[in-house]
């Protein structure tokens, strides 16, 4: 906040001294005939208070970088013009550089802006019981397992889960989607967003500091800050071509004069305008407010990048690996049927298995214990297997719950396979090696998945189905949605061994997942892509976030690398042409100073202004 509230006062300031630089000049360019002495003074006083901030910054950054930049290249320049008495042309050529100077700060103000509205939404204050009365509380001095009430109309002022009552929420803010969600208890809900039905109580789970609202704005400032490959190029160019600006302005200004071609002061001349037009402003200003642009609009349409460099590599893909559980599917499958043998104590094993589940994030372990949530609750000692499931010993049983190697089915496997052929997902029960039962469930696959992976299938890229699952679902799943590969029953090391293989296989990977076992394969791929629902593993090895979990996003986030880089691609080419053209035409035709200032930096206004159609849709 403190950030943007600087922001906004330089603009001001900036835009400020732009006016009373113009000011200065229309009275200057009014009384010019008649009182040339103060004609001449009143341009002066533009040419300082309209350059101020530009002199600043460029002072600043020569002396922290210790390299000449575009901003010294613009001061030599209107300075050499105040040598030669062009008084008006050199304060008109720092007007405009103060003008474009403007607009850039406008463009990233407009950026921050987009990002610390999210923040504005968050109440700093909560109402909370004490003493059986309502009491109005600051946001900051709520804690971890606080409860707040939240009225209707009233937005959410930290994440947590509803502890008591249900409602409709509209998580515009946090998601972008504007259609209400309901939600009842346990489920959780986000700072920022509104609820719209009944009242609530919230139990808080992260401090205001920590919420997703707080997140997706940290996370899009660090990827701001951060640089593409491109932007890098052309700081590196920036360096070496400002010092080549003025080796050939000096060329200019004396090797014809010195071959008597031209007389000192048209040579000085033309070289003052190499200097001007020659100047890289514009091809400076075609990258980063487009990237900017960029990353604004995704954290605003529920999609986080958090890098410029990530996002830079998306154009690239040409694979598409997704997950299966969670990502095409919603994630929420359902209970089908619990088979066991006939030797085992049917109630203890359901009692034992459901408790046991109890500590996993599994979407499947999630499924059993909430469809048999009137299982009374049981302590034990439990572990995680990655990539296999839970298990724990009781009573002097080991017992294993998901995929794990047995010894004897127990008579089970015939009946294993026929929910196997039907594609569903089975959850073994082992105890000591054997198995005992299975729970049979049934994932459905997302209303966008089918359209999503045409449309991919469509723009020529490959898709693959990657899931640790057996090979009967994950083929029935991808049939049902066109994915063209399957590659089943991996284990985590095993989905990372699959990417690195297309990888060396010349493959440019994007790689979509939202589970503990998908975080080392979401780092191995170029881009790794976590889902809205994603385990916090897995939103910090991404490169980029589905806030809103819609699977569409998939196609919006490819567009936009595509837009963002062919807006780039128009801005450098015509950039680059424009000093170009000025370049040659200053050799062999009376090019005015102020036909090239107005030239120049009219092509820097127009590649920002092209850039910022990237925060529209």
């Amino acid at each position: 906040m403190i950030e943007t509230i600087k922001t906004n006062k330089e603009l001001r300031l900036q835009t400020l001294n732009v006016v009373l630089a113009l000011i200065l000049m229309v009275i200057a360019k009014l009384i010019e005939t008649q009182f040339k002495t103060a004609s001449i003074i009143l341009w002066g006083l533009a040419f300082l208070i309209g350059g101020f901030f530009k002199a600043v910054e460029g002072l600043q950054a020569t002396v922290e970088n210790k390299a000449l930049n575009v901003e010294i290249l613009m001061l030599l320049a209107a300075l050499a013009a105040f040598l030669t008495r062009d008084f008006q042309e050199g304060a008109i050529l720092i007007f405009i550089f103060a003008v474009s100077g403007v607009l850039e700060t406008y463009a990233n103000t407009k950026s921050e802006k987009a990002l610390t509205s999210l923040l504005e939404l968050a109440p700093q204050t909560a109402i909370m019981m004490i003493n059986d009365e309502e009491v109005e509380v600051d946001v900051e001095q709520l804690r971890i397992d606080d409860v707040v009430i939240v009225k209707v109309g009233q937005q959410i002022p930290v994440d947590g889960v509803i502890v008591q009552g249900a409602t409709s929420i509209n998580e515009a803010a946090i998601t972008g989607e504007f259609v209400p969600v309901y939600k009842a208890e346990h489920d959780g809900v986000y700072a920022g967003t509104l609820n719209l039905d009944s009242t609530i109580l919230v139990k808080i789970i992260k401090d205001a500091k920590d919420s997703t609202m707080q997140k997706i704005v940290d996370f899009v400032r660090e990827a701001q800050a951060s640089q593409t490959q491109s932007q890098s190029f052309v700081d590196r160019f920036e360096k070496v071509y400002v010092y080549g600006v003025i080796v050939m302005a000096l060329l200019v200004m004396f090797v014809p004069y010195f071959m008597k071609w031209l007389p000192f002061d048209q040579s000085f001349y033309k070289g003052v305008i190499v200097l001007v037009v020659g100047s890289p402003c514009a091809v400076v200003a075609s990258i980063t407010p487009a990237i900017l642009s960029s990353l604004s609009y995704g954290a605003n349409h529920g999609i986080l990048i958090k890098g410029g460099s990530h996002f830079d590599q998306i154009r690239f893909t040409n694979t598409v690996v997704f997950d299966k559980t969670g990502t095409i599917t919603t994630g929420k499958p359902e209970v089908v049927d619990f088979v066991m043998s006939a030797t085992i104590d049917r109630e203890w094993l359901l009692h034992t298995v459901v408790n046991i589940e109890r500590d996993s994030s599994h979407p499947l372990a999630r499924a059993i214990v909430n469809h048999y949530k009137d299982v009374p609750p049981l302590t034990l000692m439990t572990s995680e297997v990655s990539g296999a499931g839970m298990a724990s010993d009781v009573q002097g049983h080991h017992i294993q719950v998901g995929k794990f190697d047995y010894e004897d089915a127990h008579g089970l496997g015939e009946a294993q396979q026929t929910f196997l052929m039907q594609g569903m997902s089975l959850v073994d029960v082992i105890i000591d090696g054997k198995l005992v039962g299975f729970i049979a469930l049934q994932d459905t696959v997302r209303h966008d998945a089918t359209e999503v992976v045409k449309a991919l299938n469509a723009m020529h890229m490959e898709t693959v189905l990657l899931s640790g699952d057996r090979i009967n679902s994950v083929e029935t799943i991808a049939k049902q949605t066109h994915i063209q590969a399957v590659h089943a029953e991996c284990l985590p090391e095993c989905k990372v061994d699959y990417i690195k293989e297309l990888k060396d296989k010349g493959h440019h990977v994007m790689m979509l997942g939202d589970g503990i076992n998908d975080a080392p394969a979401l780092a191995h791929a170029n881009v790794g892509v976590a889902m809205g629902d994603a385990t916090d593993v897995s939103l910090e090895t991404a490169d980029v976030v589905f806030i809103n979990n819609k699977l569409t996003n998939v196609l919006s986030l490819v567009k936009l690398s595509k837009k963002a880089h062919r807006i780039i691609t128009q801005n450098l080419v015509f950039s680059i042409s424009v000093i170009a053209y000025l370049l040659i035409s200053n050799l062999f035709v009376d090019l005015r100073l102020t036909h090239g200032v107005i030239a120049h930096e009219g092509s820097t206004i127009l590649v920002i202004l092209n850039s910022l159609r990237l925060l529209r849709d």
